[in-house]
């Protein structure tokens, strides 16, 4: 296979990017291939590029990619879509496909596969260089992992997609072999379990060196392979007959419209042999504990934000450490914090978010009888906590005179939303979101429907005079392991010994976050809830409890769509509730209000291909119903 030498002037010109500090590192232009593979400095630059477009879990899942202004637990202001926020006019039905999209995986990712291909394919060992065989095989190994991820995210986010594997296109190439249609969804997958499951057989769970941290471990490779594949087992792919009929220009079926069970089998293995590797190499849930003992949940909850893992996260599966903090969480916390700090003060949570969460019981608030919609409580409430964030003052949750349907909820509510009379710590005092108020200028930099997110967010962070708490963004943490596998087991065994241990991985969880667990079959009492012995009963179970655990961390809008559910949300296809942000007092702000209506189309399940690449190659064939 023919490679020009100097394809390294038009790769290396782009290595300014790189995906952790071990791989910052200053590129060279005027040089070729072999020059590259000759030089342990420009064989990590190469390296940190191929690294470059791991997924920012910052501004990428919330602005740039959308995931989470697709969901329906974050609702950034919609006149915001002036500006950087170019993927709010989707929900709202203005998506075509010649819509552009900031995410650019199709244009994107392509080049990282072939830049990782020809690294794996041109590295060696350098003596002299201090580049021995053993930090080879290590980079090739992550490479490996990273061409395979990559090619994930496209079939994730596209569906079927032209799949060339392991091959490098010849510099003399023909245009026409390079216009290749769509490979059957499944194939993708196989392909790229392979490639991370073998690629993790060569990687350590941990990096011995800090220097190393955030470089591919094998437990981030099991991780993306364990998502992929509850992906694969779920609705949306797997016995799905909508795409039936729905073919490459070869006569192929590109999606699986007959259910395989076995799916779920394969997507439960994967999750236990994550488990059992993390458990083994040390990871655990991050839980802080009260002076008598006992699990303090509030701190918990946050402080797992603000705790890195080489200080005692080991929580922490897969990490994102380029070095951009804008980017990393300076823009998500500088749309929540308030004007009078410099911030945008618009982005909010969903009404459908608040009333996910549970209440102080563990029950959802239309099963807990004390649970209500009216009046203001008369009342401090107290829990065993360090945690100040409710009132300002320690174990105080809240206030006397909050309204009662923000009262007596789960500890995670109150790590997750700010409401109207929570505590705002940098300001001293209460947020006031009444039209006019100190929080409300009744702009589109406002709380649009009463609520300000705030899971994730430092509540003392000022950007007008820069003081950040510096924080470790990850992408996904073992509390989602857990719930992928309790998912998974439940699907893949109908039996109660599955049910039990699925519940078993929901309740360290819940435990965790300071509610009562689950039994089977067994009477509620002040330790558990009695959950059906069915597998129905079970799932609901489980997708209550990834509402409310993963909220506001980009796995949402995967969710909606595996389980191939958007057409139940009205939050997603039709209006979206809040508080009345433009009442100027209790009587007319405590009322759910629309402040604004989605549109969702069957299309929306997968982004349709850009119409410019449709034209370019006509052996490609446009995602479902965007025709």
């Amino acid at each position: 296979m023919k490679i020009l030498k100097n394809i390294a002037v038009c790769l290396m010109g782009s290595l300014l990017f790189a995906s952790c500090s071990y791989l910052d590192k200053e590129p060279d232009t005027e040089i070729d291939v072999d020059m590259v593979f000759a030089s342990k400095t420009k064989v990590e630059s190469w390296l940190a590029n191929v690294y470059s477009r791991i997924p920012n879990p910052g501004i990428d899942w919330l602005n740039n990619y959308g995931w989470e202004i697709f969901a329906d637990d974050l609702t950034p202001s919609k006149r915001w879509q002036q500006w950087e926020w170019k993927n709010i006019p989707k929900i709202f039905g203005e998506w075509t496909p010649n819509t552009q999209w900031s995410g650019s995986l199709w244009h994107i990712l392509p080049q990282k596969i072939r830049e990782a291909y020809i690294f794996n394919e041109r590295i060696h060992a350098l003596p002299s260089d201090d580049l021995p065989q053993q930090e080879v095989d290590y980079m090739k190994a992550e490479v490996r992992f990273l061409a395979a991820y990559y090619w994930w995210q496209l079939a994730e986010t596209y569906g079927a997609i032209p799949f060339q594997p392991d091959y490098i296109a010849p510099s003399d190439f023909n245009l026409s072999d390079l216009q290749v249609g769509q490979t059957p969804f499944d194939e993708i997958v196989a392909y790229c379990d392979k490639e991370m499951l073998e690629a993790s057989k060569q990687l350590p769970p941990v990096w011995q060196t800090v220097e190393k941290y955030g470089r591919i471990t094998s437990i981030m490779c099991l991780t993306i392979r364990a998502k992929m594949l509850l992906f694969a087992a779920s609705p949306l792919v797997n016995g799905n007959e909508w795409y039936k009929g729905y073919v490459n220009k070869e006569g192929q079926e590109l999606y699986n419209t007959t259910y395989d069970h076995n799916k779920w089998v394969k997507a439960a293995e994967a999750c236990k042999l994550l488990l059992d590797e993390a458990h083994k190499a040390g990871y655990a849930l991050y839980t802080e504990y009260n002076d008598d003992g006992t699990i303090d949940p509030f701190s918990s909850l946050e402080n797992v934000w603000f705790t890195s893992f080489q200080d005692g996260n080991k929580e922490i599966l897969f990490p994102y450490t380029k070095k951009n903090d804008y980017d990393n969480f300076q823009f998500y916390t500088n749309k929540v914090v308030t004007k009078e700090f410099g911030g945008g003060g618009g982005l909010g949570v969903y009404q459908g978010l608040v009333d996910a969460f549970f209440t102080k019981n563990g029950l959802p608030i239309d099963e807990d009888p004390d649970y209500s919609e009216e009046g203001f409580s008369t009342a401090i409430e107290r829990r065993n906590t360090k945690w100040k964030g409710g009132t300002g003052k320690e174990g105080e949750i809240t206030a006397a005179g909050t309204f009662n349907m923000y009262c007596n909820r789960e500890p995670r509510f109150y790590t997750a939303v700010s409401y109207n009379g929570s505590w705002y710590n940098i300001a001293n005092r209460k947020f006031d979101f009444f039209k006019n108020g100190k929080d409300n200028d009744y702009t589109h930099d406002a709380p649009q429907n009463g609520y300000l997110a705030r899971k994730k967010v430092y509540m003392d962070d000022n950007p007008k005079t820069g003081s950040w708490k510096w924080r470790q963004v990850f992408l996904y943490r073992l509390s989602s392991a857990y719930l992928d596998y309790a998912e998974a087991l439940n699907e893949a065994y109908d039996n109660t010994a599955s049910r039990e241990e699925a519940l078993e991985y929901v309740n360290k969880i819940r435990e965790r976050a300071g509610v009562r667990k689950y039994i089977l079959n067994g009477s509620s009492d002040d330790q558990y809830i009695h959950a059906d012995d069915s597998q129905e009963a079970v799932r609901k179970l489980i997708r209550m409890e990834r509402r409310v655990e993963l909220c506001c961390e980009g796995s949402r809008w995967m969710d909606i769509r595996r389980w191939k559910i958007a057409e139940e949300l009205p939050e997603v296809c039709g209006d979206d509730y809040g508080m009345d942000y433009g009442a100027t007092d209790a009587n007319g702000f405590y009322k759910r209000t629309v402040f604004q209506t989605r549109v969702w189309r069957k299309s929306y399940y997968w982004f349709p291909i850009f119409i410019d690449e449709m034209n370019k190659n006509p052996n490609l064939v446009q995602a479902p119903f965007w025709n």
